[in-house]
């Protein structure tokens, strides 16, 4: 492989476009091709980012010998189908959080990307950010002492205009796999996986929970509260508390704009912790991980590796499974 990893992108929606836009700031990664299910979409999609290729199959994607990885960004249902046939073509994958619906399809995606010998990530772009390190690395040195108490939201108003992604169960719609998966992956990013999982929906006629209230609790004594909902706008925040302070991550605790707040002994006097702030929107930093692995020859990410994906994704169905959230791929 070259000192250039060629990219292309699966999907041109929101998602889509903010990763196209970051690629321009990752030393080493060209953007080559996009394909969407129509010819008029790709090759608007790629006037926009001066994409060489587009084009109007996935598979032709897959089968494009020029490209060394891709990044899928279609809706959650799709993510097993995509990787999969590009992993049988030998092509490396960044695939949109949730990796995929369940366990079993996330167990298969990872035995064909160490069939193929390929490199294979969930894109969870909240790990690779510089505030989530930071988080991190404040709790890891001792800073706000033991962690016993998480409290995490993620909430805003759907209606029926909005994408179809969120409401439809045949999308994977919800909101557990689409914003309380952050709230999840942040109290497992500190706590770990739980001892034990409580759980709770409101669901919709069709199935979906339209609001999720999860409690994790730990053998430490410790507890994890996570909250989200398509019901109402709420402050996208976490707070973690610890014996000797706490931490705030305000605004929207799951990308850049979020702020650090850290506040030692009292509880109550913050001071804002200062993090580097992304060139892009943020996906530059795990497209920049993807990219430095591919051409260090590395097939599982350090960072986000198979078993984090693995204990995230049985995590979720664990609460699917208490609140009886079903889709067809189970």
């Amino acid at each position: 492989m070259s000192n250039q990893i060629k990219w292309g992108i699966i999907g041109t929606g929101t998602i889509a476009k903010k990763f196209a836009a970051d690629l321009k700031y990752v030393n080493g990664a060209v953007l080559t091709a996009v394909a969407s299910r129509n010819q008029q979409t790709a090759d608007a999609f790629a006037s926009v980012f001066q994409i060489p290729k587009s084009y109007s199959s996935y598979k032709q994607l897959a089968m494009d010998d020029e490209i060394d990885v891709v990044y899928i960004a279609t809706p959650h249902v799709f993510h097993f189908e995509n990787t999969i046939m590009c992993l049988q073509n030998k092509k490396a994958v960044l695939c949109e959080k949730p990796f995929a619906i369940n366990i079993k399809q996330v167990t298969a995606m990872i035995g064909a990307a160490r069939e193929q010998n390929v490199f294979l990530m969930e894109g969870l772009w909240t790990k690779f950010l510089p505030h989530y390190k930071k988080v991190q690395d404040l709790i890891e040195q001792g800073t706000i002492g033991d962690v016993v108490a998480i409290q995490s939201n993620f909430g805003f108003t759907v209606t029926e205009r909005s994408s179809a992604r969120f409401t439809e169960i045949s999308l994977g719609g919800g909101t557990l796999l689409d914003i309380g998966i952050y709230n999840i992956f942040l109290a497992m990013g500190i706590l770990g996986k739980p001892d034990s999982v409580s759980s709770f929906i409101k669901k919709t006629s069709n199935g979906i929970d339209e609001q999720c209230a999860v409690t994790f609790g730990y053998n430490s004594g410790a507890i994890a509260q996570l909250f989200s909902t398509f019901n109402a706008n709420i402050p996208i925040e976490a707070q973690v508390f610890g014996t000797k302070g706490n931490l705030k991550i305000t605004h929207c605790f799951h990308d850049p704009s979020a702020n650090i707040l850290l506040s030692e002994n009292s509880g109550t006097d913050y001071k804002i912790i200062e993090v580097e702030k992304a060139k892009g929107s943020g996906f530059e930093y795990e497209a920049a991980h993807v990219t430095d692995c591919l051409l260090k020859g590395i097939k599982e990410s350090p960072v986000m590796s198979f078993q984090d994906s693995m204990d995230l994704i049985e995590t979720l169905d664990t609460v699917r499974k208490i609140t009886g959230i079903v889709y067809a791929e189970d």
